[in-house]
């Protein structure tokens, strides 16, 4: 059974509330923790270093300058992630287009409508690759999904937060975030697929 995301490692409640009380040392400390996790989840909702990294920074600028008025209705991390989504969304308005390119646009009318014949990897990717390779592949697959989709799957399957935690933070409801993110398993599923079989592909070409 796999364990729960780093956030819910440790009890921030006592750093929360030193931080709130004024003790810019807790604050740092709670910096510290997450950072790492932001900054990952902002560049692969923004696809840019850059851009993740000023995401970095808004996000915990405004949670220090807003932190008196966090009601703790929600943990400290996915309130964070909450304000780390809103700002790399609009880093995303500001370029006035996405520049990812979906394969699947043509299907976009329901889930079961892209439910459609997968193929089976005849050989084991894990066999062929190297578990660096694997992870620049599944990157790359993760960066071509589109903004609404990426977002949920980032959220759950990358960063591990439930899917109640993720609605919150999306605003949108469960059933929504469920859509979401079993289209984007399949969507991932099928590029991946198609990838290596055109591998597969190249491979034969020359022999």
């Amino acid at each position: 059974m796999p364990a729960p995301h780093q956030a819910d490692a440790f009890d921030e409640l006592p750093l929360l509330e030193r931080a709130r009380a004024g003790d810019d040392a807790a604050f740092s400390d709670l910096v510290r923790r997450y950072e790492r996790k932001i900054f990952r989840l902002a560049r692969h909702i923004t696809q840019n270093d850059e851009d993740a990294e000023d995401v970095l920074q808004e996000t915990f600028l405004k949670a220090y300058e807003h932190l008196a008025g966090f009601q703790g209705n929600s943990k400290f991390y996915t309130w964070v992630v909450r304000i780390a989504v809103n700002e790399s969304l609009m880093k995303l308005r500001k370029r006035k287009s996405d520049r990812t390119v979906s394969l699947d646009e043509s299907i976009d009318t329901g889930e079961e409508t892209i439910v459609r014949e997968i193929a089976v990897w005849e050989d084991n990717p894990e066999q062929r690759y190297s578990a660096e390779e694997i992870r620049g592949i599944l990157e790359k697959a993760i960066e071509s999904l589109r903004p609404a989709f990426r977002t949920v799957f980032v959220l759950r399957d990358v960063e591990e937060l439930s899917t109640e935690e993720t609605a919150a933070v999306l605003n949108l409801s469960v059933p929504a975030v469920k859509s979401r993110l079993l289209r984007a398993r399949l969507q991932l599923r099928e590029k991946l697929t198609r990838f290596f079989r055109r591998k597969e592909d190249d491979v034969f070409a020359y022999m």
